[in-house]
């Protein structure tokens, strides 16, 4: 079995991303529920956040299989 540690930590960076924007989306909803007449505003917020952190998952995932 050859590899290197770093492409498990690379690999394992992709978590954090995934939480993130869990806990974006979640929180975008409630805040949706409070006040329903900025739902497009927050709409567009979150995707664009969460474009973002999954573009940083990507890249880590990614690295992982470069290196």
């Amino acid at each position: 079995m050859e590899g290197s540690l770093s492409a498990i930590g690379y690999g394992l960076s992709t978590i954090g991303p995934g939480i993130g924007i869990g806990i974006l989306v979640g929180k975008t909803n409630e805040s949706i529920a409070r006040q329903p007449e900025v739902a497009g505003r927050l709409t567009t917020n979150m995707f664009i956040g969460a474009a973002l952190a999954e573009a940083l998952g990507l890249l880590g995932l990614v690295a992982g299989f470069i290196l």
